[in-house]
């Protein structure tokens, strides 16, 4: 059974970019995609994804405000903060409010596949 990645950044070249790349990764299939962060926590209450891609900076709710909730909903599903704002005070905030691992945007899309894979084996 294909592992199901919910997708969540206001930018849509940035989902279609992860969603066209996720999905060439055999055993991996995207669910879902939201916008911002209360759209996050509506689809992930329905779909159930194995790991949660979830931006920073968005409208209506952020990533920092929706990685709680989200944990408490799903504990058990990584949830990865793939940022721009990347740096050591940003993870220490991220992993209070429940995230498992920053990612930067400034990296190579690899780098957010290795990420996952290693948090996708260990589910």
């Amino acid at each position: 059974m294909p592992k199901c990645i919910l997708i969540v950044d206001d930018s849509a070249s940035i989902r279609h970019m992860l969603r066209t790349t996720f999905e060439d990764i055999s055993g991996w299939e995207v669910c879902g995609e939201a916008e911002n962060g209360r759209e996050a926590i509506e689809k992930a209450s329905e779909l159930k994804p194995d790991l949660i891609v979830l931006d920073l900076a968005m409208p209506i709710m952020h990533g920092l405000e929706a990685a709680p909730v989200l944990r408490r909903m799903l504990p058990a599903v990584p949830i990865i903060l793939f940022t721009l704002y990347a740096n050591k005070f940003l993870e220490q905030e991220a992993f209070s409010a429940g995230v498992t691992v920053v990612v930067s945007k400034d990296v190579a899309v690899g780098t957010l596949i290795k990420q996952e894979e290693g948090l996708l084996r260990a589910a």
